[in-house]
């Protein structure tokens, strides 16, 4: 069986962050493991608290799954702290990680930043020329790129000047009500559109980390980026067509759309 691992902030809602991606890897069939980088306590209402662990704590995490069971592919998601953005990117490199996906988690979806300026500074110049493809969505493309993004084209030159700064292939996604369900690949001077089906869904928490999280899996299992990337779309239009309604704010998808026992089944007869 094929391995990942995701270094992330756990959600208690469950919805997005460590719960998201374990749901996510597993849906995709691959074996997920975790290196926790904060507890938060969340739900789909908002972050209510934040407690992040330490650097070297984070770096045991990440020592313990290498040297036992070794992903064949690595996400990245929240980290929100120049100690810890120093402590991924020296075991990534300790251990050669492969197939590293970074979602770089800076501005949450209702506009607010979620790190800081001297975090972000750490991000772009040690994780993202690491990054095999980053997923910024378009508040995110806007500030790694320093560029405004109106339209496709905007999307298109910000993502030009992301892959070309960090070496790296880019996933610019849209949404943000701009042409919504369609993504742009960006990389070795080329681009892609994925377009996808625009789900008439509120319930959106945690999509971006779902999708980097089934890009990872995908590509642990030896599908090229392009492929990955296809999968991982279908797979995050299925847990959003699924139209799992919980919660008081924007709730989570049903990761498990795909994925029901006998038992449910029965059930439901």
């Amino acid at each position: 069986m094929k391995t990942a691992l995701t270094i992330a902030g756990s959600d208690s809602s469950g919805g997005a962050g460590i719960q998201a991606d374990l749901k996510t890897m597993i849906a995709n069939g691959v074996y997920a493991m975790t290196a926790i980088t904060a507890l938060t306590a969340q739900n789909t209402t908002g972050v209510q608290g934040i407690f992040e662990v330490t650097p070297e704590f984070l770096e045991q995490q990440i020592d313990s799954v290498f040297t036992d069971i070794r992903p064949d592919a690595v996400k990245i998601g929240m980290v929100s702290s120049v100690g810890l953005i120093e402590s991924i990117a020296k075991k990534l490199k300790q251990y050669e990680a492969e197939k590293i996906v970074v979602d770089p988690v800076m501005v949450a979806t209702s506009g607010s930043r979620l790190i800081s300026e001297d975090a972000i500074g750490a991000l772009k110049e040690l994780l993202l020329p690491m990054a095999t493809v980053l997923t910024p969505n378009i508040p995110e493309t806007e500030v790694l790129s320093g560029m405004e993004v109106k339209t496709a084209d905007d999307m298109i030159a910000a993502a030009k000047y992301i892959s070309e700064t960090y070496h790296c292939a880019v996933l610019c996604k849209g949404g943000h009500q701009l042409n919504d369900a369609n993504d742009l690949l960006y990389r070795n001077g080329d681009y892609k559109w994925f377009n996808g089906k625009r789900i008439d869904n509120p319930n959106t928490h945690g999509t971006g980390c779902t999708l980097s999280s089934a890009i990872a899996s995908n590509l642990a299992k030896g599908y090229d980026l392009d492929t990955a990337v296809e999968r991982a779309k279908a797979y995050i239009s299925g847990a959003l067509a699924a139209m799992l309604d919980l919660g008081q704010g924007s709730g989570p998808m049903d990761h498990g759309f795909d994925f029901r026992g006998k038992g449910f089944a029965e059930e439901k007869a």
